[in-house]
């Protein structure tokens, strides 16, 4: 990316944390929030999301012959199934249609597949009158703007906003202020639209195909009536909204309004098996009433490819066709947060899975716009309620776009040749992908690395060339690495006298950088009688993998087992102090390493907090280490991989059995994200999601406490953001740490 490029997308996100930033927080917030409290009440949640990964996993892999079925069926129930190749073909279905029915208007209900398709502009070329029932979707229509969210695409506006709006567009005759207002008018507005359309056009959220039954799954109940009050109905649907049987939408109607909105079930769930009875209806009272009737009405289902059987065949892919567009992975994801779908979306779709449609249905080209605003957080994953590994969706991703671009080679990766690692990665890319090879630059030539990067012309110069922030401070770089160290040094507790042994993992940051850290960690692991080890282990290849150069992950992930393998056959346990590195070692491993092996150093690894705790429950005397007895508060923040591997909970419980007063944050992002927050054109997004953060830090309650962080990413955040000390908690219960 030019620097003119980097610049640009800067300049965009300014202006949308200054324009829409403020509603899409409270919005997402709001939502992620109510999923949490949700969930919190469903019995067996992962038991639902489960079941609805198999099911979706059966149809996907059985679709061609659902497809078949449902065609079968819906033909039995008197209507007509529609398989479009791609938009323009659906296009051409539907206006022909309309042409037939010689239509004036037709009124739609919400449906992101009708985005995709553009389907508005295509009747509107022929002159019909097209209108949005949805009442997101109905402002955006009035204010000429496209949607910024999955399921509430009008979450970018603020009330004032949307009164405004229809204050100027339509000129009540009393001006409209309240959302009750204006949720009346647009009733009022719509209900006499729906009355007097010709065609009735929705999308669906799944399809059974044992019945050919539409449900629809919204909050207004505009859907409903856009489906049964005009005399033809026109479904538009995705083939992957096919399930096999009605009985499998039960964990499905359970988890998407929790996981979308955090509603326990979605206000109208409708079943709908078209064509149904015509209703009548009362253009003063526009509620839909059933009555049999005479007429005959017409059913269109539009299934649409677009990309997606393509996207069945390829293995990085097939899994975006689980989705059922909930948007918990928008809502749970920071930078969403903060900037919603105009930057976190391409030409449809937003959110941590836009990066697989885009891709799918319209090319790698719209998806690449956006998805380095994935930091493979992993959060989304945990949220997703069909389990869908979103973060390796858009890592494969941005390996390719790296593949197709200028082709380029990455020259830096150590041990490999240029043949080696093919591709068009950027220099910004190849610079934080290659970040090791740049630490043992930095620590075999440092004082004088350090003091060149704090010189402002050098700072320029590396923002101009590569993009490194220049308002970021970087990094220092140690001499003595943490490997130097302790090989200097040596074990004092020797093998013989300890019930343990184990590896102490020397990540990048911790041995080139932080050592102190690491340092800590050994102390306090010999407190508790613990015999270590500190071997050299290249990097776990996290930092190549955030920037899509997964062949480069691949190559480390088989040197660091291959320099583990000799400790686990020994029997020695696995030591993580950096929560993205156990990560790699527990999750991305397994698409690099055969399956033994992964399962070897799954099995055997452990955070450092983690280890701890297991060894205090296990009888380890405690006296060894730090206690709170007459020692700071801590203000603590965990590292988001560290609670999406379920394992903040041991640093909390670690600190309060030694007597430690803890505030544990419950922001769950810091900003910086590894790479992400040090690069110019994510800048002032990092530091607006790190705000959150620094609000929760800097009240009375937690100002004067000290400042405690799982991860690096987060240390470097906050220290930031406070201008003040921010520590790894194994430094807090070092036996001679300085922070007492």
């Amino acid at each position: 990316m030019s620097s003119d490029a980097r610049e640009r997308k800067a300049d965009h996100i300014r202006n949308l944390l200054e324009t829409e930033g403020e509603a899409v927080e409270q919005n997402t917030i709001g939502f992620n929030e109510g999923r949490y409290e949700s969930v919190a009440d469903l019995e067996a949640y992962e038991t639902l999301k489960d079941d609805a990964r198999a099911i979706k996993e059966d149809a996907i892999e059985r679709l061609p012959e659902l497809i078949e079925e449902l065609r079968e069926t819906v033909d039995e129930n008197g209507g007509t199934l529609y398989l479009a190749d791609d938009a323009a073909d659906a296009n051409r279905y539907i206006r022909e249609v309309a042409e037939e029915k010689a239509a004036d208007r037709v009124v739609k209900s919400k449906s992101m597949t009708s985005e995709e398709l553009e389907v508005n502009e295509a009747l509107e070329a022929d002159g019909v009158d097209v209108v949005e029932t949805d009442l997101g979707e109905w402002v955006l229509q009035v204010a000429d703007e496209a949607p910024s969210h999955i399921v509430a695409p009008a979450i970018h506006k603020s009330e004032d906003e949307i009164a405004r709006l229809f204050n100027e567009t339509f000129d009540p005759e009393e001006s409209l202020e309240t959302a009750e207002e204006l949720t009346m008018f647009a009733r009022e507005q719509l209900g006499e639209l729906i009355a007097d359309a010709d065609i009735g056009m929705t999308g669906a959220n799944f399809i059974t195909a044992d019945s050919g039954s539409l449900a629809l799954v919204t909050s207004e109940g505009n859907a409903r009536k856009t489906a049964v009050v005009p005399d033809t109905h026109v479904a538009v649907a995705g083939v992957e909204k096919i399930v096999p049987s009605v009985e499998d939408l039960a964990p499905f109607i359970e988890l998407i309004g929790r996981s979308g909105t955090g509603q326990d079930i979605t206000s109208y769930v409708s079943l709908l098996t078209p064509p149904v009875d015509s209703p009548v209806v009362d253009a003063d009272d526009p509620e839909v009433a059933f009555a049999d009737r005479d007429d005959d009405r017409d059913f269109h289902l539009v299934l649409i490819d677009n990309g997606r059987m393509a996207m069945r065949e390829d293995d990085h892919l097939r899994e975006t066709l689980y989705c059922i567009r909930c948007s918990a992975c928008a809502n749970t994801c920071a930078n969403f947060q903060s900037v919603g779908g105009h930057a976190f979306g391409g030409e449809t779709y937003s959110g941590g899975i836009a990066t697989g449609w885009e891709a799918g249905v319209h090319g790698q080209d719209s998806a690449a716009e956006f998805n380095d605003l994935c930091t493979g957080c992993s959060r989304c994953v945990e949220a997703c309620p069909v389990k869908i590994d979103i973060p390796w969706i858009n890592t494969a991703v941005r390996d390719r776009i790296n593949r197709e671009d200028n082709g380029q080679f990455d020259f830096l990766v150590e041990g490999l040749t240029p043949d080696e690692e093919p591709g068009g990665v950027d220099l910004q890319k190849r610079l934080f992908g290659n970040y090791e090879t740049l630490a043992k630059l930095g620590s075999a030539t440092a004082p004088i690395s350090n003091w060149t990067t704090r010189f402002g012309p050098v700072r320029t110069l590396m923002e101009k060339t590569v993009g490194v922030d220049r308002r970021r401070p970087l990094p220092e770089f140690e001499r003595t690495t943490l490997v130097d160290w302790f090989e200097a040094r040596g074990p004092r507790v020797a093998a013989s006298e300890s019930d343990r042994e184990v590896v102490l993992y020397p990540d990048v940051y911790t041995n080139y950088i932080d050592v102190e850290r690491g340092k800590a960690a050994v102390r306090v692991l010999e407190a508790l009688d613990v015999h270590v080890h500190v071997p050299s282990v290249p990097g776990s290849g996290r930092a190549p993998l955030s920037q899509g150069m997964i062949q480069t992950a691949d190559e480390k992930a088989s040197r660091v087992y291959a320099g583990l393998a000799e400790h686990l056959d020994a029997g020695r346990d696995v030591v993580v102090i950096e929560p993205s590195d156990l990560a790699m070692f527990r999750k991305e491993y397994e698409k690099f390493l055969p399956e033994a092996s992964y399962e070897r150093l799954q099995d055997g690894s452990y955070e450092v907090l983690e280890y701890v705790y297991g060894l205090l429950e296990n009888g380890a005397d405690p006296r060894g280490v730090r206690s709170g007895d007459g020692v700071p508060d801590v203000a603590y923040h965990s590292h988001c991989q560290q609670r999406t591997l379920g394992l903040d909970r041991y640093t909390r419980a670690v600190f309060e059995d030694l007597g430690y007063d803890v505030l544990e944050s419950d922001v769950e992002c810091c900003g910086v994200a590894g790479s992400f927050g040090y690069k110019e054109q994510y800048y002032e997004l990092s530091m607006d999601v790190g705000e959150r953060l620094a609000d929760q830090f800097t009240t009375p309650e937690a100002s004067d406490r000290l400042v405690v962080a799982s991860g690096t990413s987060c240390e470097d955040q906050l220290e930031d953001l406070l201008a003040r000390d921010a520590v790894h908690p194994v430094e807090v219960l070092d036996p001679r740490s300085r922070y007492h």
